[in-house]
């Protein structure tokens, strides 16, 4: 019963003190206001339905500046069955999160790019043929990938045509990699 009512008060203290840490923390805002960002699944069919079907084509949608010169950007990809691409390794702390909306494929995430090369303009890429010692995973619709930066990735095979949306967060003066 002692242990009882000392522990009621001790707890009460522990909660208050989290509550006002939590209100603190709602009010220790950025100087300037800031609002979400909303991007809507049609528009983002649409972005992506009017990229060229061709090629691969990988195009900015919207980046957005967030806290403490970071940004997200989301990018529109389209992947043509017969155009697999090179195998990419960008050296840059950007993570990149893709989102499968159509289409399944293999990805090879991490290993070696054996006959890489650093491509212009920027380059921060490294690209060639293939992967050797990466993990192949069949990925579709729904489906979520989280690469992070300085790991290789490539798409080994496309049973179709693939579309999907890639988060990409990181620096914001260095989110622009392809």
């Amino acid at each position: 019963m002692i242990k009882k009512i000392f522990l009621i008060p001790i707890l009460a203290i522990f909660l208050f003190g989290c509550e006002t840490m939590s209100l603190s923390d709602q009010t220790s805002s950025p100087a300037e206001l800031r609002v979400a960002t909303y991007l809507f699944a049609t528009d983002i069919n649409k972005f992506i339905a009017a990229l060229p079907q061709d090629a691969v084509s990988d195009k900015k949608i919207q980046v957005v500046e967030v806290i403490d010169d970071n940004g997200v950007g989301l990018y529109g990809v389209y992947r043509p069955k017969d155009v697999l691409g090179k195998a990419n390794l960008h050296h840059i702390a950007t993570t990149e999160t893709y989102y499968i909306l159509k289409g399944h494929g293999t990805l090879v995430t991490g290993g070696i790019i054996p006959d890489g090369v650093l491509t212009p303009p920027n380059n921060i890429t490294i690209k060639g043929a293939s992967i050797e010692g990466g993990v192949s995973r069949k990925v579709g619709p729904g489906d979520v990938v989280i690469i992070p930066g300085y790991t290789a990735h490539w798409w080994s095979e496309l049973d179709e045509d693939l579309s999907y949306i890639s988060f990409r967060t990181g620096p914001y003066n260095k989110i622009e990699i392809h």
